[in-house]
């Protein structure tokens, strides 16, 4: 059998192909990654993202450096990677507020929709509808109560314009009942006033609640999931209860600075969606009230537009204003 030199050229060739291709698919990442989060060290959102910084460092043979820039409602971390070279190197594991904070404040120095790179959803922060045990017994019984003061219910959140805080507001509006959110510098301090007493509920995160609901001394009445949340199934959904416009939850999504490489968000969304399916990842997630998610970069660029949509009418109808 004869082969010619062409032949053999145009097969080197198509093997070097072949093999260049996946090769520039896995070009990211081609150095350190930071993963920058809007909160602080210590929260749910840290957390995690530690979590898939150590799962994707072990996997990719690259650190990834997680780097807090907490404060302004996320905006301080939003616009460091707004402003990021687009080469991956540094990416956002964005929070919910990125969504809320154009309805809140006319002159951000990006915009949600062109300064980002959407990438994948990772997880939902559900919220739980929590009240003293001595009080009420069901979610009948609070709205009730709400309904036959003049001043309807008191609910503590943890910063305004938050999603808890937000979330409270279509109870609110959707139970035809009045109500007050008392601000707190986190989930801790709605807790404390409610375990003494002195506000009805809270519509937050469980994680901190959760040894006071064991010791019998708090209830869950709800949770404002869009079906039962793992976290605590045994809550019902306000959809199950009647109210099914009650939907809320913070939530947390990787992003990069717009103009993001195709391929490499197709390979970071690829790996993240492999860390998202991990057991002992999703063991830690859980363990900090967190539900995963994953899913592709238009579902999550097409969740956070519906986001933004759905959180101006809020702040609009509910006159909420920036701090």
């Amino acid at each position: 059998m004869t082969i010619t030199r062409r032949r053999v050229v145009g097969a080197t060739a198509g093997a070097l192909a072949s093999r260049a291709l996946p090769a520039a698919a896995q070009e990211w990442p081609a150095g350190p990654v930071r993963l920058v989060s809007p909160y602080g060290a210590g929260g749910s959102s840290d957390i995690l993202t530690r979590v898939l910084g150590e799962y994707l460092a072990q996997k990719l043979g690259q650190p990834f450096v997680v780097e807090n820039k907490a404060g302004a409602g996320t905006r301080i971390a939003n616009e460091m990677v707004a402003n990021a070279a687009p080469d991956g190197s540094v990416l956002l594991h964005a929070a919910a507020p990125i969504a809320i904070g154009e309805a809140l404040y006319p002159k951000l120095p990006y915009d949600l929709r062109k300064s980002f790179t959407p990438i994948v959803s990772t997880a939902l922060a559900p919220l739980f509808l929590i009240v003293n045990a001595a009080s009420f017994k069901t979610l009948a019984e609070l709205l009730k109560h709400g309904g036959s003061h003049p001043d309807g219910l008191t609910f503590g959140s943890p910063g305004a314009a938050s999603a808890p805080h937000l979330t409270s507001e279509l109870l609110f509006r959707a139970a035809g009942v009045k109500g007050l959110n008392v601000q707190y510098r986190g989930d801790a301090g709605a807790y404390n006033e409610l375990l003494a007493g002195r506000i009805d509920a809270t519509l937050t995160a469980i994680p901190t609640a959760l040894p006071h609901v064991q010791a019998g001394k708090l209830r869950v009445l709800a949770t404002s999931t869009e079906e039962r949340s793992p976290v605590y199934p045994q809550a019902p959904t306000f959809r199950e209860l009647g109210l099914p416009t009650v939907v809320g939850y913070g939530w947390y999504g990787l992003v990069g600075p717009a103009g993001l490489p195709a391929a490499t968000v197709r390979r970071v969304n690829a790996m993240t969606n492999q860390a998202l399916a991990d057991a002992e990842v999703r063991k830690k997630a859980e363990a900090v009230g967190l539900q995963l998610r994953g899913g592709t970069p238009a579902e999550f660029a097409a969740f956070m537009d519906a986001e933004a949509k759905r959180w101006a009418q809020v702040v609009k109808a509910a006159n909420i204003t920036a701090e």
